[in-house]
């Protein structure tokens, strides 16, 4: 019985397990309740304890039984030949005696590279990573990191035939190294353009869509040069965390500090603008990356690709034929692909199937508890979903906790809120309920053998990617169609084992083959992980009911819906 351990011990600390060809992965964040768990302070390490407990014991195995153990390197510094053995050493002593004795690295856009890879089905693909940064490039280059790596991947090999480079930058001091970060330069306008206390890129992709990119488009293009051979250089700061420049527009100044005093409709068009350029800029890198391989497949990951928006120009302009976006893209995700390269690259072990869902935490546990105001209906069993379903037809608010819970940062379908995506109202509720901005959008979960009826691409299943919403179609389903025609699609199998069911139900009772599916949490927290959880935050937020098991919680004014007569069903 092969065992094999993947860690990450930086932002987004997690820890995954494959054993006999089955993955436990879990995200230390679940446990703390600290988004992006990371270390308490900046540049040192955390173990991600709590969730490599959950995988061993959900496993049944003892640390003694693991025969390989990889950790992505993150360490920027010191950027001299012998760094990757110090690193290892320090990584080594944060964990118990049998396992650091087996902990190897591998470069962190590699470990990236390789959860989508080795995920994907494809035997031969172009990866793409692109993010802040990740692992040193070594004393040769300076301090630089990996910010841009491109590969070949096949069975029997990871050639990496593109890497960002540091440039060299004259200056009164001396010469200077430069490295643009793709990651930096997005979050480091999202900072002037989406104020405190809402997430900044997330945000600020949702409020493009609302911009002119014209308007600063000549200006935001400036700051950023595409060359031959795939190349980006942006220029200094802007490519650099530096969130305190001034960036001159116009006659305005922006920055960090500022930025609530810029009118929205400006800021919308200066997030248009760097949407529009952001997207020409890995649009461009993913065109070199298809003429240096000769793939079909663009396999493509790293904290840049958690821009759905891209990922829907990526599909649709980068001449690949197809896009896979590694089911967690962002830096919880190299644990995955840590422990992938393990099983297929060091044991010899075949590749794990194609996954068409990311479940693989744990149980939500039971439901004891019943808050004040609610009230609950047990022992539902197969009349759960069908009951649910009708709620869900009377624009009732659902929490749904179904199952193993999901990895990554995206809601698929087993701790998330559900809701009827025909009413315009109902996101305006639900943005109010999750105290986000009124022009966030929320993704449709919706039956794969349905998608392009309703949508202009099968959609991904694990929502990371948007498509056009089909124009005959888009007056149906308001609640999930963002402002500019798009929604960020989820496609769900009927098998699924959170989804399937419910949908194929509601379904039946409204005539369309899906739902609003937005992750189940509070603000500035992560997705829920357990029951018990899940029925407080179902008060606090004031949902309508919430689904754990085969029990419903109801709330003391929704009435029962078994005791109201079915309406006929609505023609499709």
């Amino acid at each position: 019985m092969p065992a094999v351990l993947g860690l990450n011990f930086h932002h987004d600390t997690a820890a995954a397990l494959i054993v006999d060809g089955r993955l436990y992965a879990a995200e230390e964040e679940r446990w703390s309740g600290v988004k992006h768990h990371h270390p308490a302070r900046k540049g040192t390490l955390t173990v991600p304890t709590r969730a490599l407990q959950w995988c061993l014991e959900a496993a049944g195995i003892e640390p003694e039984d693991i025969d390989a153990v990889w950790a992505a390197s993150m360490r920027p510094n010191p950027a001299a030949g012998w760094w990757l053995a110090e690193e290892r050493d320090e990584l080594a002593a944060l964990l118990p005696a049998p396992l650091g004795e087996h902990l190897r690295l591998l470069s962190h856009h590699t470990a990236h590279a390789l959860s989508g890879y080795l995920l994907s089905g494809h035997d031969h693909a172009a990866g793409l990573v692109i993010d802040a940064g990740g692992s040193s490039l070594g004393s040769d280059f300076g301090p630089g990191r990996e910010r841009i790596t491109g590969y070949d991947l096949r069975p029997d090999r990871i050639d990496r035939l593109h890497q960002g480079m540091p440039t060299v930058v004259p200056s009164p001091a001396g010469p200077r190294r430069v490295h643009s970060s793709l990651g930096h330069f997005y979050r480091n306008l999202a900072c002037r353009v989406i104020p405190p206390g809402d997430e900044p890129e997330g945000s600020m992709m949702a409020l493009a869509a609302f911009g002119d990119p014209q308007r600063y488009g000549s200006q935001v293009r400036d700051l950023v040069r595409l060359g031959t051979e795939g190349t980006v250089r942006i220029g200094h700061p802007w490519g650099a965390a530096d969130s305190g420049t001034p960036l001159l527009l116009g006659n305005r100044a922006w920055t960090a500090d500022n930025v609530a005093e810029q009118p929205e409709h400006e800021r919308a068009d200066l997030a248009a603008a760097v949407q529009e350029v952001f997207a020409e800029s890995v649009v461009h890198i993913a065109r070199h990356m298809q003429r240096l391989t000769g793939a079909s497949a663009l396999v493509f990951s790293g904290g840049c690709a958690l821009n759905s928006h891209l990922n829907g120009q990526l599909a649709a302009d980068s001449g690949f034929d197809t896009l896979f976006v590694a089911p967690a893209p962002h830096d919880a995700g190299t644990a995955v692909g840590a422990a992938l390269y393990g099983w297929h690259y060091q044991l010899g072990q075949g590749r794990l199937p194609e996954p068409t869902d990311a479940a693989w935490g744990p149980l939500p546990g039971a439901l004891t508890t019943t808050p004040t105001g609610y009230r609950a209906l047990t022992g539902l069993g197969p009349e759960l979903a069908p009951t649910v379903a009708a709620l869900l037809s009377e624009h009732r608010i659902v929490g749904w906790v179904q199952g193993q819970l999901e990895f990554g940062p995206r809601a698929l379908g087993h701790r998330s809120i559900l809701a009827h995506p025909g009413h315009a109202a109902t996101r305006d509720r639900l943005n109010s309920i999750k105290k986000r901005a009124s022009y966030r959008p929320f993704a449709p979960a919706v039956l794969a053998e349905h998608a392009t009826q309703w949508f202009m691409s099968t959609g991904d299943p694990f929502m990371n990617r948007v498509a056009t919403v089909r124009r005959c179609r888009a007056d149906r389903i308001p609640a999930v169609t963002h402002h500019d025609g798009t929604a960020r699609v989820q496609s769900v199998v009927t098998d699924h084992q959170g989804l399937g069911e419910l949908l194929e139900h509601f379904h039946d009772r409204t005539g369309l083959p899906l739902l609003l599916n937005t992750s189940f949490n509070r603000k500035g927290s992560p997705i829920l992980r357990t029951a018990e959880q899940a029925a407080a935050a179902t008060a606090d937020l004031g949902l309508d009911a919430l689904a754990v098991g085969d029990t419903l919680l109801l709330a003391d004014c929704v009435p029962d819906p078994r005791a109201t007569p079915l309406r006929p069903l609505r023609t499709r």
